[in-house]
């Protein structure tokens, strides 16, 4: 059943980056990545994340966008894949990638002090 979870998990990452990409003309909704999506086992709910580029408001602005666009989003998903029943979808923000970014930053801030310190 997990198996089946995680195929659903990822056709609709496929058809999701297609559908908020090429369908929605929403202007709120920035440059958007799906990075992952999971379904529960029962195929019942769907939480997708996201990255968007820009700052804080572009992102929670997305976000509105997407919420209202659910409807049609849900019902593109469910004429893409053949369910019984098409999953609840609901939108994170990705917060993952911030952290990785920060993480690489800081790496990067040491390198260089550590650099200037051998150079003295």
């Amino acid at each position: 059943m997990r198996l089946r979870a995680a195929r659903v998990g990822e056709q609709m990452k496929k058809e999701l980056s297609d559908i908020i990409g090429r369908k929605l003309k929403d202007p709120r909704i920035g440059f958007v990545t799906v990075t992952d999506v999971r379904v529960t086992g029962d195929l019942q709910q769907a939480k997708v994340y996201i990255s968007v580029l820009g700052d804080e408001e572009q992102r929670q602005n997305t976000l509105k966008g997407l919420a209202k666009a659910k409807g049609f989003i849900r019902s593109e998903i469910g004429q893409r894949i053949r369910l019984r029943k098409t999953p609840e979808i609901y939108f994170e923000i990705d917060e993952s990638i911030d952290y990785g970014n920060r993480i690489e930053s800081l790496i990067k801030q040491i390198s260089e002090e550590e650099q200037h310190k051998s150079e003295e």
